[in-house]
């Protein structure tokens, strides 16, 4: 993969709302690299923004250990000020998320690893009609091609 990109999708809303997550950065350490992408919404504070990361490490097996986080900070509500007319800033109530991962044997071939992952993305989709799989983009060249974003 080449330079981070922004990451833009829409939720599952009603009404659909649109997300760009920015790129944070990647780390690199012994056997992880781990890339982050960031909400950048100016109401709310940094601590609170949704999150994206994208994982690949090598394991002592062989087995490539690949995975994707998505994040979505819920803030409580404040509904009242003290008696001096002071609001609280809201905090995080809780953190709702998903996290996909894949396991590939250091022989799996590309199209072995698209193949499982437009599988498990049919699947949860309950998509039943033949479709082309996505090549391109961050998560397919994860876990497709096991590269990460410098």
């Amino acid at each position: 993969m080449g330079q981070m990109a922004n990451i833009v999708a829409y939720d599952g809303a009603a009404t659909p709302v649109l997300h760009t997550f920015y790129p944070i950065g990647v780390e690199k350490t012994k056997d992880e690299v781990v890339a982050t992408w960031r909400e950048e919404l100016p109401n709310i504070p940094m601590y609170a923004q949704g999150k994206v990361t994208m994982k690949l490490k090598r394991l002592s097996t062989g087995v490539y250990r690949v995975a994707q986080r998505v994040e979505i900070h819920v803030m409580e509500s404040v509904g009242a000020q003290n008696a001096s007319g002071y609001t609280a800033p809201p905090k995080v109530a809780h953190v709702t998320s998903v996290e996909t991962v894949g396991y590939y044997h250091e022989r799996a071939t590309i199209e072995q690893r698209r193949l499982v992952r437009q599988l498990a993305i049919n699947i949860d989709g309950s998509v039943i009609t033949s479709v082309a799989p996505v090549t391109t983009g961050p998560v397919p060249e994860l876990f497709d091609l096991l590269r990460t974003p410098t």
